[in-house]
């Protein structure tokens, strides 16, 4: 997502609250558009007849729509409901949410911060510019650290309490998977090839906010743990991490399994 433009493009999903409902359709204000507004025509809220519209919509009554029709010079926005599928409900809903959740961070840690607007708007502009959803920033923060924006260019005291405050209002629920590996080596230097394979997991290829942690079972047995937003993406994460393991042990002169 980038920083919003004065109108959505044709095709976008926007989310939106209906302020008032008449017989031939539903008026609404786009939340993620200031001050825009929009029209449901009758013949958009249902796939079936509509006798009764506010059967329907209601107003004050939060909904994902389509775009149609834009016309800026008349400022007037053509949209539809019957034509939102429920998964397209369902993510556009999840990410207004985070972005709602996202700029509700940043704006505690300017209060924290005593910042004024100016300085808010720059950073919001830096997170917007970077990441599709500034809410995996914070995501990314919880996990990693400050280093996350530091290394955007934001400054060590807006990257500190940005982090601190995203660990207050984010709790990351995330899928785990464990595999246990056996390895040996009885080279002179076995305990380093070890603890070097071992090492080398962590250096796999993993999608953003995914963790690798080694635990020593009792020697030669070792548990790798990987935590991820995704079940899939755990599973693979493991499954490259052993790989891995196993492929530098033997490389080291040692021998390695995969037990279970």
């Amino acid at each position: 997502m980038t920083i919003t433009p004065e109108y959505p493009e044709v095709g976008d999903l926007v989310v939106a609250s209906v302020t008032r409902v008449v017989d031939y359709g539903a008026y609404v204000k786009l939340d993620e558009y200031d001050g825009v507004e929009g029209l449901i025509h009758i013949s958009e809220i249902a796939s079936t007849y509509v006798k009764n519209i506010r059967v329907h919509v209601r107003e004050g009554q939060k909904l994902v729509l389509k775009v149609l029709r834009v016309s800026s010079q008349r400022a007037q926005v053509d949209l539809s409901l019957r034509r939102v599928t429920g998964r397209e409900k369902s993510e556009k809903m999840l990410e207004w949410k985070k972005v709602k959740k996202a700029d509700s961070i940043v704006k505690g840690a300017a209060e924290r911060l005593k910042i004024g607007e100016e300085d808010l708007t720059k950073i919001r502009s830096i997170l917007y510019e970077k990441f599709d959803n500034p809410y995996d920033a914070f995501e990314e923060a919880i996990d990693e650290g400050e280093e996350t924006f530091t290394k955007l260019g934001i400054t060590e005291d807006w990257a500190k309490v940005l982090t601190e405050v995203a660990r207050g209002k984010i709790r990351l629920e995330k899928a785990k998977v464990t595999g246990t590996v056996e390895l040996s080596c009885t080279k002179t230097a076995g305990v380093e090839a070890i603890k070097q394979a071992l090492h080398g997991a962590k250096k796999v290829k993993k999608s953003r906010g995914t963790t690798i942690k080694i635990y020593t079972i009792g020697s030669p047995r070792y548990r790798l743990e990987v935590r991820s937003k995704e079940i899939t993406d755990a599973q693979t994460t493991l499954n490259l991490a052993i790989e891995e393991v196993l492929n530098a042990i033997k490389g080291l002169g040692g021998e390695g399994r995969k037990l279970g």
